[in-house]
């Protein structure tokens, strides 16, 4: 039998070999998405409508990766952003960037966090049948959890946001298999879209396509009538 020093070795070697391997097939991906591209130009939707988006199913958090597979998943998420010449406006992570986004994405500025957060977690209580069965806890004391600073929106906040704000919600992800993620009112045709960058279980910012112009952010007036 080998020592455990050694088998731990191998095993070590043989997973920073599969890390590289993806890394390399990741970058092999992007020079002929790269290529695809390169002749697009405007707005975000324009650079990403092509790409065939995974259907979104609202589920809670149970998964969060690793210390190696977030920074896995962050090169990829990066390379990505370069791929579609996409620009990140950062938001902080203090436990309310998923709202946090939503905010820079409406309004232009992320200071609006609570009120959008507030927005969302009343449309998870007055549409209770159409959220519980993918809460798979009290819903009431889902409902309280969310409505807390700093509480991590998760997929079903997401598509209450989409519901809410009658919007398309667009995710540019770091997933190896699930670069693009829509998610669309249930209800009724969306009237806006929000574009997201979703660094896997750990970070959302606000995405924008790189060549708009950014200047003086003014916030919008918060109208909060959707």
């Amino acid at each position: 039998m080998l020592p455990a020093c050694q088998i731990a070795g191998e095993c070590s070697s043989s997973t920073s070999l599969s890390s590289q391997q993806e890394l390399e097939d990741d970058r092999m991906i992007a020079l002929v998405l790269s290529e695809e591209y390169a002749k697009l130009d405007g707005a975000v939707g324009r650079r990403l409508t092509n790409l065939a988006p995974v259907p979104h199913v609202p589920k809670i958090n149970t998964y969060f990766p690793n210390i190696t597979d977030a920074s896995l998943d962050h090169q990829r998420l990066l390379q990505r952003l370069s791929v579609y010449g996409l620009y990140e406006v950062r938001v902080s992570g203090d436990g309310n960037c998923q709202f946090r986004a939503i905010s820079d994405q409406l309004f232009k500025s992320h200071e609006y966090h609570k009120n959008v957060r507030k927005d969302v977690v009343k449309q998870l209580k007055d549409n209770r049948p159409l959220y519980e069965s993918y809460v798979p806890m009290k819903y009431k004391s889902y409902c309280k959890k969310m409505a807390k600073s700093g509480e991590w929106g998760d997929h079903v906040t997401l598509q209450a946001a989409a519901d809410k704000f009658e919007a398309k919600i667009c995710l540019l992800t770091s997933f190896r298999d699930t670069c693009f993620v829509e998610i669309t009112p249930r209800l009724q045709p969306h009237k806006r879209e929000l574009w997201l960058s979703f660094w896997s279980e750990v970070h959302y910012n606000s995405l924008y396509e790189i060549k708009d112009v950014l200047p003086q952010r003014k916030p919008k007036k918060k109208h909060w009538l959707f």
